[in-house]
């Protein structure tokens, strides 16, 4: 087709720039749509990075074959439905396969995003090689034409990540923006079909999207909020009339007590406050600063306990803190500052010798953000840290604990005094699970903290044998993702 076709340069680059968004804003949303179920680590945005590249390169190379073999003009218009069609689709299919399979199989999980993504990328990818060919009049085009569709595609990638990194996962629930993508898709589709082909070669595709939708609307939701990282509900606990569960995606990150702030469920927060006991005089106010806010759980426990102690506390999820003011009751004042920004910069920001106490208790996913594990980090804490102050992390990990070893040489490599809290069969170093690192320039009182612990508990004071030949993380080299073993469920 000339410059007289039915699809002109406008509508070229509008259809190359539209297509290569969606495939973005796709990649993206699926990478949250997976969340709840499989967590969201390394491994997963690679794997699903490498699905959509996989099939854009596929829809490209098939694209450009049947743009040879069948006129453009014939199936653009149906490229767009049925990947619209498919769009819808991938929500409800999803999160049925994630609810019917959840605690289990995460490949399997994995295995339906991959597919469902799959097809609708690989369809949208085969859009620009298909207007190529519709704009190509003479040889002597052939450069600018190719250069200009592919460039106008980069771009409408690249709007895409931004705007739903940026705007749209911030703005509006996951749900929207599939039902939204899916139905723009199908509007240009059927415009497109209409205009090529005649009304009746859309029916087909526009029936099935319209199937795709309701089962959107009616397929689990496994978040009470969506959050700009996190699925995030509150569970009340059934054998605790006052309990409250907070999960984030398929964890669960804080429990606490609407009634009594001193009631602790989970272990590892059992753990950091017979450190705090361990080390303080019962009722001593503390001044305290905490990575990672979650149910705000410790901030309740210290003032309860020791009145009059000041908390400042970041948190990078602003949706978390609504949800904590909401429905677990926090209220924010000259004792307790809540400011929403990335703990590593709030640390950066703190003055020095200006804390009694850091906890470190951020996670992102299945894993703690690699940046706040590093040499540099910990380094920055004990410049915060008074000198009679105390670090306390918490530490998840799985199998052969290859990242708490790694956490807790790191932590080594910056203070003189290092104590690992832990069940004592994981301390055996064969085991993974939940790992509160305490680290201080003054001894740590080990037998002040263990009359504090269960009899199940131990604390390891000289944790060298423990660790071995961990490495020590640091800004340049922090593979936490790795370091951690694979949660089986």
């Amino acid at each position: 087709m000339g410059e007289g076709g039915p699809v002109g340069q406008k509508l070229a680059i509008a259809l190359a720039f539209g297509s290569s968004a969606a495939v973005m804003v796709l990649e993206l949303v699926s990478l949250r749509l997976v969340a709840p179920y499989i967590g969201l680590t390394l491994e997963t945005n690679t794997a699903v990075i490498g699905v959509a590249l996989a099939a854009i390169a596929t829809g490209a190379a098939l694209g450009g074959r049947f743009a040879d073999v069948v006129p453009p003009h014939r199936t653009l218009g149906p490229l767009f439905l049925l990947s619209g069609a498919l769009v819808m689709l991938i929500l409800p299919v999803v999160r049925w396969t994630g609810e019917a399979l959840r605690g289990g199989a995460s490949e399997l999980v994995f295995l339906v995003l991959a597919v469902t993504l799959f097809a609708p990328a690989s369809l949208l990818a085969a859009v620009t090689p298909m207007v190529t060919k519709l704009r190509l009049a003479t040889l002597a085009q052939t450069g600018t034409v190719v250069g200009r569709l592919s460039a106008y595609a980069t771009v409408g990638g690249i709007v895409g990540t931004v705007l739903t990194g940026f705007v749209f996962v911030a703005t509006v629930p996951i749900s929207t923006i599939v039902l939204t993508l899916g139905a723009a898709l199908v509007v240009v589709g059927a415009a497109l079909t209409f205009l090529l082909r005649g009304v009746q070669a859309a029916v087909k595709p526009v029936a099935l999207a319209v199937v795709g939708a309701t089962l959107t609307l009616v397929a689990p939701r496994p978040c009470e909020v969506e959050t700009a990282y996190h699925c995030a509900r509150v569970v009340a606990d059934p054998n605790r009339e006052s309990g409250r569960t907070l999960y984030l995606d398929q964890a669960r990150h804080s429990y606490v007590d609407l009634k009594d702030p001193t009631y602790l469920e989970f272990e590892y927060i059992k753990s950091f406050a017979a450190a705090i006991n361990g080390t303080w005089a019962e009722g001593r106010p503390l001044n305290a600063l905490h990575v990672g806010g979650g149910g705000l759980t410790m901030t309740r426990y210290v003032t309860a306990t020791r009145p009059g102690s000041k908390h400042q506390v970041y948190e990078i999820d602003k949706a978390v803190v609504e949800l904590d003011k909401r429905e677990l009751g926090v209220q924010t004042g000259p004792d307790l500052t809540v400011t929403v920004q990335d703990g590593r910069l709030g640390v950066r920001d703190e003055e020095t010798d200006s804390r009694d106490l850091v906890l470190m208790d951020a996670f992102s996913g299945l894993s703690v953000p690699w940046h706040l594990t590093t040499r540099e980090l910990v380094a920055d804490v004990r410049r915060v840290l008074r000198p009679d102050g105390l670090y306390l992390i918490n530490v998840i990990d799985y199998g052969a604990a290859k990242f708490a070893k790694a956490e807790i040489k790191t932590a080594q490599a910056v203070f003189p005094y290092v104590a690992v809290i832990a069940r004592k069969d994981e301390l055996s170093g064969h085991s993974g699970g939940n790992f509160v690192v305490a680290a201080s320039d003054k001894p740590i009182d080990v037998p002040a903290i263990m009359g504090q612990l269960e009899p199940s508990m131990g604390v390891l004071d000289r944790p060298d044998s423990f660790v071995g030949n961990a490495p020590v993380l640091t800004d340049d080299y922090a593979p936490v993702d790795q370091l951690l073993t694979p949660y089986s469920g």
